[in-house]
Protein backbone atom coordinates (compact mmCIF):
# COMPACT_ATOMS: atom_id res chain seq x y z
CA UNK A 1 0.00 0.00 0.00
CA UNK A 2 1.59 3.25 -1.16
CA UNK A 3 0.59 6.75 0.01
CA UNK A 4 1.77 9.90 -1.74
CA UNK A 5 1.23 13.31 -0.17
CA UNK A 6 0.98 15.96 -2.88
CA UNK A 7 1.65 19.61 -2.09
CA UNK A 8 0.78 22.30 -4.68
CA UNK A 9 3.14 25.28 -4.19
CA UNK A 10 3.57 28.85 -5.35
CA UNK A 11 6.53 30.70 -3.84
CA UNK A 12 6.46 28.69 -0.62
CA UNK A 13 10.18 28.48 0.21
CA UNK A 14 9.59 29.94 3.70
CA UNK A 15 6.87 27.55 4.90
CA UNK A 16 7.54 24.44 2.82
CA UNK A 17 10.35 23.04 5.05
CA UNK A 18 8.05 22.92 8.10
CA UNK A 19 5.26 21.38 6.02
CA UNK A 20 7.58 18.66 4.72
CA UNK A 21 9.04 17.96 8.15
CA UNK A 22 5.58 17.43 9.64
CA UNK A 23 4.53 14.72 7.17
CA UNK A 24 4.69 11.31 8.88
CA UNK A 25 6.73 8.74 6.99
CA UNK A 26 5.27 5.76 8.80
CA UNK A 27 1.52 5.20 8.98
CA UNK A 28 -0.24 2.07 10.15
CA UNK A 29 -1.63 0.20 7.16
CA UNK A 30 0.69 2.00 4.73
CA UNK A 31 3.88 0.39 3.44
CA UNK A 32 5.43 3.40 1.71
CA UNK A 33 4.90 7.15 2.22
CA UNK A 34 6.29 9.55 -0.38
CA UNK A 35 5.95 13.29 -0.95
CA UNK A 36 5.30 15.01 -4.26
CA UNK A 37 5.67 18.79 -4.60
CA UNK A 38 3.99 20.59 -7.51
CA UNK A 39 5.78 23.89 -8.14
CA UNK A 40 3.38 26.23 -9.95
CA UNK A 41 6.04 28.37 -11.65
CA UNK A 42 7.58 29.70 -8.41
CA UNK A 43 10.30 32.34 -8.63
CA UNK A 44 11.75 31.89 -5.13
CA UNK A 45 13.45 28.52 -5.51
CA UNK A 46 10.57 26.47 -4.11
CA UNK A 47 11.53 23.41 -6.16
CA UNK A 48 15.10 23.48 -4.84
CA UNK A 49 13.87 23.89 -1.27
CA UNK A 50 11.54 20.92 -1.77
CA UNK A 51 14.38 18.69 -2.92
CA UNK A 52 16.68 19.88 -0.14
CA UNK A 53 14.11 19.11 2.57
CA UNK A 54 13.11 15.59 1.62
CA UNK A 55 10.54 15.76 -1.18
CA UNK A 56 10.72 12.48 -3.11
CA UNK A 57 9.30 13.91 -6.34
CA UNK A 58 8.95 17.41 -7.81
CA UNK A 59 6.75 18.46 -10.72
CA UNK A 60 7.59 21.97 -11.88
CA UNK A 61 5.68 24.27 -14.23
CA UNK A 62 7.78 26.80 -16.15
CA UNK A 63 5.00 29.36 -15.70
CA UNK A 64 2.06 29.71 -13.37
CA UNK A 65 -0.96 27.60 -14.36
CA UNK A 66 -3.13 27.90 -11.27
CA UNK A 67 -4.16 25.76 -8.32
CA UNK A 68 -6.59 23.57 -10.26
CA UNK A 69 -3.96 22.68 -12.87
CA UNK A 70 -1.45 21.94 -10.12
CA UNK A 71 -3.90 19.65 -8.34
CA UNK A 72 -4.63 17.68 -11.52
CA UNK A 73 -0.94 17.45 -12.43
CA UNK A 74 -0.31 16.11 -8.94
CA UNK A 75 -3.01 13.44 -9.23
CA UNK A 76 -1.69 12.34 -12.60
CA UNK A 77 1.89 12.13 -11.32
CA UNK A 78 0.84 10.26 -8.16
CA UNK A 79 -1.07 7.70 -10.20
CA UNK A 80 1.90 7.17 -12.49
CA UNK A 81 4.12 6.71 -9.44
CA UNK A 82 1.85 3.90 -8.24
CA UNK A 83 -0.05 5.62 -5.43
CA UNK A 84 -2.90 3.66 -3.84
CA UNK A 85 -3.88 6.62 -1.65
CA UNK A 86 -3.26 10.32 -2.35
CA UNK A 87 -3.39 13.10 0.24
CA UNK A 88 -3.54 16.72 -0.88
CA UNK A 89 -2.38 19.39 1.55
CA UNK A 90 -1.29 23.03 1.47
CA UNK A 91 2.31 24.18 1.55
CA UNK A 92 1.63 26.94 4.09
CA UNK A 93 1.35 24.38 6.92
CA UNK A 94 -2.31 25.27 7.49
CA UNK A 95 -3.07 21.57 7.90
CA UNK A 96 -0.73 19.87 10.42
CA UNK A 97 0.85 16.73 9.00
CA UNK A 98 0.11 14.62 12.07
CA UNK A 99 -3.56 14.59 11.00
CA UNK A 100 -2.80 12.63 7.82
CA UNK A 101 -3.22 9.18 9.46
CA UNK A 102 -6.65 10.23 10.72
CA UNK A 103 -7.60 11.55 7.26
CA UNK A 104 -6.70 8.35 5.41
CA UNK A 105 -8.16 5.96 8.00
CA UNK A 106 -11.68 5.77 6.43
CA UNK A 107 -10.08 4.92 3.07
CA UNK A 108 -7.91 2.19 4.58
CA UNK A 109 -10.99 0.73 6.26
CA UNK A 110 -12.81 0.70 2.91
CA UNK A 111 -15.46 3.15 4.11
CA UNK A 112 -14.72 6.05 1.75
CA UNK A 113 -13.27 6.89 -1.65
CA UNK A 114 -12.64 10.52 -0.70
CA UNK A 115 -12.22 12.15 2.72
CA UNK A 116 -12.33 15.91 3.21
CA UNK A 117 -10.98 17.65 6.29
CA UNK A 118 -13.60 19.92 7.89
CA UNK A 119 -12.07 23.07 9.43
CA UNK A 120 -15.47 23.92 10.97
CA UNK A 121 -15.23 27.29 9.25
CA UNK A 122 -18.10 28.99 11.07
CA UNK A 123 -16.07 28.88 14.26
CA UNK A 124 -12.76 30.07 12.77
CA UNK A 125 -12.32 33.60 14.10
CA UNK A 126 -9.45 34.50 11.78
CA UNK A 127 -11.83 34.31 8.80
CA UNK A 128 -13.85 37.44 8.07
CA UNK A 129 -17.63 37.38 8.50
CA UNK A 130 -18.16 37.59 4.73
CA UNK A 131 -15.72 34.75 4.07
CA UNK A 132 -17.39 32.49 6.66
CA UNK A 133 -20.84 33.21 5.23
CA UNK A 134 -19.76 32.73 1.62
CA UNK A 135 -18.03 29.46 2.43
CA UNK A 136 -21.13 28.34 4.27
CA UNK A 137 -23.33 29.16 1.27
CA UNK A 138 -20.84 27.59 -1.13
CA UNK A 139 -20.66 24.38 0.90
CA UNK A 140 -24.47 24.25 1.07
CA UNK A 141 -24.72 24.59 -2.73
CA UNK A 142 -22.08 21.90 -3.21
CA UNK A 143 -23.97 19.56 -0.85
CA UNK A 144 -27.20 20.11 -2.78
CA UNK A 145 -25.60 19.57 -6.18
CA UNK A 146 -23.35 16.65 -5.22
CA UNK A 147 -25.65 14.83 -2.83
CA UNK A 148 -22.84 14.63 -0.26
CA UNK A 149 -22.68 15.86 3.34
CA UNK A 150 -19.32 17.67 3.14
CA UNK A 151 -19.42 20.60 5.56
CA UNK A 152 -16.29 22.42 4.35
CA UNK A 153 -16.23 22.21 0.56
CA UNK A 154 -13.29 24.63 0.19
CA UNK A 155 -10.92 22.65 2.39
CA UNK A 156 -7.76 21.64 0.55
CA UNK A 157 -6.90 18.90 3.03
CA UNK A 158 -8.31 15.74 1.51
CA UNK A 159 -7.49 12.13 0.74
CA UNK A 160 -8.47 10.02 -2.26
CA UNK A 161 -8.06 6.39 -3.14
CA UNK A 162 -6.73 5.35 -6.54
CA UNK A 163 -10.16 4.83 -8.08
CA UNK A 164 -11.36 8.30 -7.06
CA UNK A 165 -8.19 9.92 -8.40
CA UNK A 166 -8.70 8.17 -11.75
CA UNK A 167 -12.24 9.51 -12.05
CA UNK A 168 -11.61 13.13 -11.05
CA UNK A 169 -11.17 15.54 -13.96
CA UNK A 170 -11.17 19.23 -13.02
CA UNK A 171 -12.05 21.80 -15.70
CA UNK A 172 -12.28 24.89 -13.47
CA UNK A 173 -9.25 27.19 -13.67
CA UNK A 174 -9.77 28.84 -10.27
CA UNK A 175 -9.76 25.97 -7.78
CA UNK A 176 -10.35 22.24 -7.60
CA UNK A 177 -12.08 22.09 -4.22
CA UNK A 178 -15.73 22.54 -5.17
CA UNK A 179 -15.77 20.69 -8.46
CA UNK A 180 -13.92 17.64 -7.18
CA UNK A 181 -16.58 17.07 -4.51
CA UNK A 182 -19.40 17.55 -7.00
CA UNK A 183 -17.79 15.11 -9.42
CA UNK A 184 -17.30 12.59 -6.62
CA UNK A 185 -20.95 12.87 -5.64
CA UNK A 186 -22.24 12.64 -9.21
CA UNK A 187 -20.08 9.58 -9.84
CA UNK A 188 -21.49 7.86 -6.75
CA UNK A 189 -18.24 7.78 -4.81
CA UNK A 190 -18.33 7.41 -1.05
CA UNK A 191 -17.38 10.85 0.30
CA UNK A 192 -16.68 11.35 4.01
CA UNK A 193 -15.59 14.35 6.06
CA UNK A 194 -13.80 14.62 9.39
CA UNK A 195 -13.27 17.58 11.76
CA UNK A 196 -9.66 18.77 11.70
CA UNK A 197 -7.58 21.48 13.33
CA UNK A 198 -6.12 24.16 11.08
CA UNK A 199 -3.45 26.70 11.96
CA UNK A 200 -3.45 30.42 11.24
CA UNK A 201 -1.39 31.19 8.14
CA UNK A 202 -0.78 34.05 5.74
CA UNK A 203 -3.60 35.35 3.57
CA UNK A 204 -4.58 33.22 0.59
CA UNK A 205 -2.79 33.87 -2.68
CA UNK A 206 -5.78 32.79 -4.72
CA UNK A 207 -7.27 36.27 -4.35
CA UNK A 208 -6.09 39.74 -3.39
CA UNK A 209 -9.21 40.96 -1.56
CA UNK A 210 -12.44 39.74 -0.01
CA UNK A 211 -14.39 41.18 -2.96
CA UNK A 212 -12.29 39.21 -5.44
CA UNK A 213 -12.84 36.08 -3.36
CA UNK A 214 -16.61 36.66 -3.30
CA UNK A 215 -16.71 37.38 -7.04
CA UNK A 216 -14.58 34.44 -8.18
CA UNK A 217 -16.04 31.93 -5.72
CA UNK A 218 -19.59 33.01 -6.55
CA UNK A 219 -18.91 32.71 -10.29
CA UNK A 220 -17.35 29.28 -9.75
CA UNK A 221 -20.35 28.05 -7.75
CA UNK A 222 -22.83 29.28 -10.37
CA UNK A 223 -20.78 27.82 -13.21
CA UNK A 224 -20.41 24.45 -11.54
CA UNK A 225 -24.11 24.30 -10.65
CA UNK A 226 -25.09 25.13 -14.24
CA UNK A 227 -22.59 22.57 -15.54
CA UNK A 228 -23.91 19.68 -13.48
CA UNK A 229 -27.58 20.67 -13.17
CA UNK A 230 -28.26 22.48 -16.49
CA UNK A 231 -31.86 21.37 -16.85
CA UNK A 232 -32.79 22.70 -13.41
CA UNK A 233 -31.10 26.04 -14.10
CA UNK A 234 -32.71 26.59 -17.49
CA UNK A 235 -36.13 25.31 -16.40
CA UNK A 236 -36.09 27.74 -13.47
CA UNK A 237 -35.05 30.67 -15.66
CA UNK A 238 -37.47 29.70 -18.42
CA UNK A 239 -40.33 29.33 -15.93
CA UNK A 240 -39.70 32.82 -14.56
CA UNK A 241 -39.79 34.26 -18.08
CA UNK A 242 -42.94 32.33 -18.98
CA UNK A 243 -44.67 33.37 -15.78
CA UNK A 244 -43.81 37.01 -16.45
CA UNK A 245 -45.08 36.73 -20.01
CA UNK A 246 -48.34 35.09 -18.94
CA UNK A 247 -48.88 37.68 -16.20
CA UNK A 248 -48.45 40.55 -18.63
CA UNK A 249 -50.64 38.74 -21.17
CA UNK A 250 -53.37 38.30 -18.57
CA UNK A 251 -53.12 42.00 -17.71
CA UNK A 252 -53.57 42.96 -21.36
CA UNK A 253 -56.46 40.51 -21.75
CA UNK A 254 -58.16 42.06 -18.72
CA UNK A 255 -58.08 45.54 -20.20
CA UNK A 256 -59.06 44.16 -23.61
CA UNK A 257 -62.14 42.58 -22.03
CA UNK A 258 -63.02 45.96 -20.55
CA UNK A 259 -62.68 47.51 -24.00
CA UNK A 260 -59.85 49.81 -22.88
CA UNK A 261 -56.54 48.81 -24.49
CA UNK A 262 -55.20 52.32 -24.97
CA UNK A 263 -51.79 52.61 -23.31
CA UNK A 264 -51.54 48.86 -22.70
CA UNK A 265 -50.07 47.73 -26.00
CA UNK A 266 -46.60 47.67 -24.41
CA UNK A 267 -47.79 44.91 -22.07
CA UNK A 268 -48.85 42.77 -25.03
CA UNK A 269 -45.53 43.26 -26.81
CA UNK A 270 -43.48 42.53 -23.70
CA UNK A 271 -45.67 39.51 -22.93
CA UNK A 272 -44.97 38.01 -26.36
CA UNK A 273 -41.22 38.66 -25.99
CA UNK A 274 -41.08 37.03 -22.56
CA UNK A 275 -43.07 34.02 -23.74
CA UNK A 276 -40.72 33.54 -26.71
CA UNK A 277 -37.65 33.88 -24.50
CA UNK A 278 -39.16 31.48 -21.96
CA UNK A 279 -39.77 28.78 -24.54
CA UNK A 280 -36.30 29.30 -26.02
CA UNK A 281 -34.74 29.00 -22.56
CA UNK A 282 -36.55 25.71 -21.96
CA UNK A 283 -35.22 24.44 -25.29
CA UNK A 284 -31.71 25.54 -24.29
CA UNK A 285 -32.18 23.58 -21.08
CA UNK A 286 -32.95 20.41 -23.03
CA UNK A 287 -29.88 20.96 -25.21
CA UNK A 288 -27.69 21.68 -22.18
CA UNK A 289 -28.93 18.49 -20.52
CA UNK A 290 -27.97 16.52 -23.62
CA UNK A 291 -24.52 18.14 -23.53
CA UNK A 292 -24.21 17.15 -19.86
CA UNK A 293 -25.08 13.56 -20.76
CA UNK A 294 -22.39 13.63 -23.43
CA UNK A 295 -19.94 14.97 -20.85
CA UNK A 296 -20.63 11.92 -18.66
CA UNK A 297 -19.83 9.62 -21.57
CA UNK A 298 -16.58 11.49 -22.29
CA UNK A 299 -15.57 11.35 -18.63
CA UNK A 300 -16.18 7.60 -18.56
CA UNK A 301 -14.09 7.22 -21.72
CA UNK A 302 -11.30 9.31 -20.18
CA UNK A 303 -11.40 7.14 -17.06
CA UNK A 304 -11.03 3.99 -19.13
CA UNK A 305 -8.14 5.48 -21.12
CA UNK A 306 -6.29 6.62 -17.99
CA UNK A 307 -6.82 3.25 -16.33
CA UNK A 308 -5.55 1.41 -19.42
CA UNK A 309 -2.46 3.63 -19.58
CA UNK A 310 -1.59 2.84 -15.96
CA UNK A 311 -2.47 -0.85 -16.05
CA UNK A 312 0.96 -2.12 -17.00
CA UNK A 313 2.96 0.39 -14.98
CA UNK A 314 4.74 -0.86 -11.84
CA UNK A 315 3.03 0.29 -8.60
CA UNK A 316 5.88 -0.18 -6.20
Amino acid sequence: MKLIVQIPCLNEHATLPATLAAIPRQIEGIDVVEVLVIDDGSTDGTAEVARAHGADHVVRFTRRKGLAAGFMAGLDACLRLGADVIVNTDADHQYPGHQIPMLVAPILRGEADMVVGDREVQGVERFSWSKRKLQGVGSWVVRKVSGTTVADATSGFRALNREAALRINIVSEFTYTLESIIQAGKKKMAVAHLPIASDATRESRLFSSTWEYVKRSGATIIRIYAMYEPLKVFVLLGSVLLFGGMALGARYAYFWALGDIRGHLQSAILSVLLLILGFQTLLWGIMADLVASNRKLLEDLLYRVRKAELKDRPRG
